[in-house]
């Protein structure tokens, strides 16, 4: 059986990794290369570095800060953000990516997910979902529409259909963000989770509303995602308290759980 992955999500702003809560009232952190550091330090199975400003901005991702992270950790590292085309791609590739994130420019051009996918590799191209519940309906038969531009544009698109459709045009990963339960500490969002892990052939993320250990127990019991995002849960001045990457592993593996395991650094 293949282990789970635990995920760090730096959404970074103006070099400093900051949290919001359903996608509003940022706060900042601290330095994103300091951050990286942390929490690879911490034995984190993977990160995951978005500029999310850039679309937004209509500015390239800021390449020297994704290299500077990326010499800091050596796990899987996806980054996203102004990701336009394959040249957007081939840069942050050789800045020190292992893997590629779209997210609203797939929506707006579907292919540049196909694009990529031939150029680079299925494995290397991640497609996020801004996912929000309202309600099943003809036009939305899963219940969940995708949004887009930090959940501020709705499309009107199903968000199971498009979890389809990106796998089908070569998407190798597919990360669900809940817009409901994003900064609310109160669990993943498991129905549409489950809804897109169950249907697909690709691993399938979690992320969105993580705050107690028995939120990941639940995402990986209750569904079929194969990672989980826990920024909150390592970091967020909004949490009671905060936890490490071994505490969680710890009580994983203690309730079946498969992860990778916590391995205590040598004594020098």
């Amino acid at each position: 059986m293949l282990a789970n992955r635990l995920i760090a999500c730096f959404d970074v702003i103006n070099g400093k990794v900051t949290k919001a809560s359903q996608f509003r009232d940022n706060i900042d952190i601290e330095d994103a290369v300091t951050a990286a550091k942390r929490v690879y330090d911490m034995q984190i199975d993977e990160l995951i570095f978005y500029d999310v400003t850039a679309s937004a901005e209509k500015r390239p991702i800021d390449l020297q800060l994704v290299e500077a992270v990326g010499r800091e950790v050596f796990v899987p590292y996806t980054v996203g953000g102004g990701i336009r085309n394959l040249t957007d791609m081939y840069n942050v590739l050789k800045s020190g990516a292992e893997k590629i994130s779209v997210d609203s420019m797939a929506v707006r051009n579907p292919e540049i997910i196909a694009q990529g996918a031939k150029e680079f590799g299925s494995q290397c191209i991640v497609l996020s979902t801004q996912v929000k519940r309202v309600g099943r309906s003809a036009k939305i038969p899963s219940g969940y529409e995708i949004a887009i531009d930090g959940a501020r544009v709705f499309t009107g698109m199903d968000a199971l259909e498009w979890a389809r459709r990106g796998a089908g045009l070569g998407a190798g990963e597919i990360v669900v963000n809940s817009i409901d339960n994003d900064g609310t500490h109160h669990g993943y969002d498991l129905e549409i989770t489950a809804l897109i892990a169950d249907e697909l052939r690709i691993p399938v993320v979690a992320s969105g509303g993580a705050g107690r250990m028995e939120h990941l127990y639940d995402v990986f019991t209750k569904t079929q995602a194969s990672a989980g995002i826990i920024s909150s849960m390592l970091y967020s001045p909004r949490l009671e308290r905060n936890f490490t990457v071994r505490e969680i592993k710890e009580y994983l593996h203690g309730r079946g759980v498969p992860v990778r395991p916590y391995v205590a650094p040598r004594a020098t």
